[in-house]
């Protein structure tokens, strides 16, 4: 389980392409400073599984052909940057939202609005997810927790949402410089499809 919390902006130093798979090979000095085999680290909000530490400051993962379909990770190269973030210790405080590294689908950077103090970032979202959204609820966009402000949809692009990026989360993350047409990693809060579910079944 995550937060949401971006700890470290991390870049990506190999690529390995397999058969139905890629081995990745990250560098992040500080989510690696206590990491282990089989420990997980959210990669741009995948959970993935660190198979080995590489010179101290890097990591080995392997993602499995499904992930790399059903998120942005099959779009990265080498020096890329992505969020990364440890799974959450039971005995911090919860700084965002219960974030699982499950992602739901993926949208695309529509606009960018930049204002004195913050930005607002606007994103398609796919019509299976649009439900699972609303107003001023959580939403994980490539493993950063954010509130939603904005809701809508358009005829010619379909639902949306927007979010406001202040200063730490403009420096800290990718999104913050993510041009328009990037591709981004969306997780919805998981409660909304708990409920959606207890009542089909009711």
């Amino acid at each position: 389980m995550f937060t949401g919390i971006v700890e470290e902006l991390g870049e990506i130093a190999a690529i390995e392409q397999l058969a139905d798979a890629a081995r990745l090979t990250i560098r992040g000095k500080l989510v690696t400073s206590d990491a282990g085999h089989g420990d997980s680290i959210a990669v741009n909000g995948v959970c993935l599984t660190v198979v080995e530490i590489v010179d101290g400051d890097s990591f080995t993962t392997d993602v499995m052909g499904e992930t790399l379909n059903r998120s942005s990770l099959r779009g990265l190269a080498v020096g890329a940057q992505v969020n990364l973030e440890r799974a959450a210790a039971v005995n911090s405080r919860l700084g965002g939202h219960i974030v699982q590294g499950h992602v739901d689908g993926t949208g695309t950077v529509v606009s960018r609005d930049p204002q004195e103090n913050w930005e607002v970032v606007r994103v398609s979202l796919p019509d299976e997810l649009a439900r699972y959204v609303v107003q001023k609820g959580s939403i994980t966009i490539d493993g950063i927790s954010l509130t939603v402000s904005g809701l809508g949809r358009d005829a010619d692009t379909g639902d949306w949402l927007e979010v406001s990026l202040i200063p730490t989360t403009r420096e800290l993350t990718t999104l913050g410089t993510a041009p328009v047409g990037t591709t981004v990693n969306l997780e919805v809060d998981v409660i909304a499809k708990y409920v959606e579910r207890l009542q089909q079944r009711g």
